[in-house]
């Protein structure tokens, strides 16, 4: 845990927050600024800054609990479709150093567009698989 943390406090309930799922490795709750209804942020409960950094059984806890709660808001709240979303470090945009996937429920004509509509900047294909691959 990390003392200045938001999402420690949450996982400490130090912070009120309306917890719609929590087991001995996660808790998942609606975040306080939705940009949809039931907008749930699905943590670790303990303090991982990153994906890097997240062990693999706590990150398979995280998605299976994400399926399981995108099941219930499609039966619950009607939505019809879900997005996940995750960003990881600075220039990804990541709001809070502690690991959180954003669900993001979907309805017709909700007027999101959470996709990056990004344009092919020039990048070698190759180049770039190269220096995977090697």
């Amino acid at each position: 845990m990390e003392k200045d943390c938001v999402f420690c406090k949450i996982v400490k309930k130090e912070i009120e927050s309306f917890i719609v799922a929590e087991d001995e490795l996660t808790i998942s709750f609606l975040d306080v600024n939705p940009v949809s209804p039931g907008h749930t942020l699905v943590i670790p409960k303990k303090h991982y800054e990153s994906i890097q950094d997240i062990p693999e059984n706590v990150l398979e806890r995280i998605i299976t609990i994400s399926k399981k709660l995108s099941k219930q808001y499609k039966e619950k709240l009607g939505a019809t479709g879900i997005n996940i979303l995750h960003a990881s470090g600075k220039d990804a945009q990541q709001s809070r150093p502690h690991f959180h996937i954003h669900l993001v429920p979907r309805y017709p004509k909700d007027g999101l567009d959470l996709w990056f509509h990004g344009k092919n900047k020039g990048e070698n294909l190759e180049k770039v698989f190269q220096k995977i691959k090697s």
